[in-house]
């Protein structure tokens, strides 16, 4: 086999793993040309034994890095057919790698999944419950479509909001609101009730057009808003509403 050959097929393997490593792997030291070495966050999920992993003990992603290592040194021994046979089957590991990963994390939001129809949270939390389920629904069908990245993301998703509903991390409706800008988020006083943490009905606009009626730009313009203003966001049926809308956290739907 050509030295070409050989080289396309370990830059090939070279994003392969430098790219999964990136998104997934804490503490592995790969030495590959031109990309640094990497060190992230673990990605911890549950295996078969009810036990917790991370990718360390991924035997499918541990092969991908061995034979990673031996296609580089075949490379650089100048024997290209070896090289590209082991960077071959460095991806094909690779790729399982990223099934596996994605099969357990679809398990874990199942788990979870099944505690929340257990504990009424669907009726407690709708919007988080409802949001959770299309992540685990879009999980299921990238898995199925060999898209194991979509399928990996949609379920850290899922996991991401269950875990805080059954941690009892869910925020308390927000007291402030600081408004974005209408060309990406559409923000005016309509769609903004209309936030399910807000009031959930757009038609509740003039409650924050009263609330805040001094700090309006012009007071008798209530389609005038501007980015980085501080909405008051008043109780109106009694419920608790504390701090600034954050963006990271997970709300009850009003």
């Amino acid at each position: 086999m050509s030295r070409r050959v050989s080289l396309v097929l370990l830059l090939s393997l070279f994003f392969v793993i430098s790219v999964f490593a990136r998104d997934y792997i804490p503490e592995f030291d790969i030495e590959i040309p031109e990309f640094k070495p990497v060190a992230y966050i673990a990605l911890v999920i549950p295996g078969e034994d009810g036990q917790i992993h991370n990718l360390h003990s991924n035997e499918f992603f541990l092969e991908s890095v061995r034979l990673t290592r031996l296609a580089e040194e075949t490379f650089d021994y100048g024997d290209y057919d070896a090289s590209a046979s082991f960077a071959a089957e460095a991806i094909r590991y690779a790729e399982l790698s990223d099934e596996y990963v994605a099969i357990n994390l679809i398990a874990e939001a199942r788990r979870l999944l099944d505690w929340a129809d257990s504990n009424n949270i669907a009726d407690r939390y709708p919007y988080a419950y409802s949001e959770s389920r299309d992540f685990y629904d879009v999980s299921l069908i990238a898995l199925s479509e060999e898209d194991y990245v979509v399928s990996i993301h949609s379920a850290t998703n899922a996991i991401e909001i269950l875990s805080a509903l059954e941690s009892g991390r869910v925020a308390p409706l927000p007291r402030q609101y600081t408004v974005r800008t209408w060309a990406v988020e559409r923000d005016c006083l309509w769609n903004i009730a209309g936030y399910p943490w807000v009031y959930n009905d757009p038609w509740k606009w003039v409650e924050l057009y009263d609330a805040n009626l001094s700090r309006m730009p012009e007071p008798d313009n209530p389609d005038l808003i501007h980015p980085g203003m501080i909405l008051d966001i008043p109780s109106i049926r009694g419920e608790d509403r504390q701090g600034m809308w954050d963006s990271n956290r997970i709300y009850e739907r009003f």
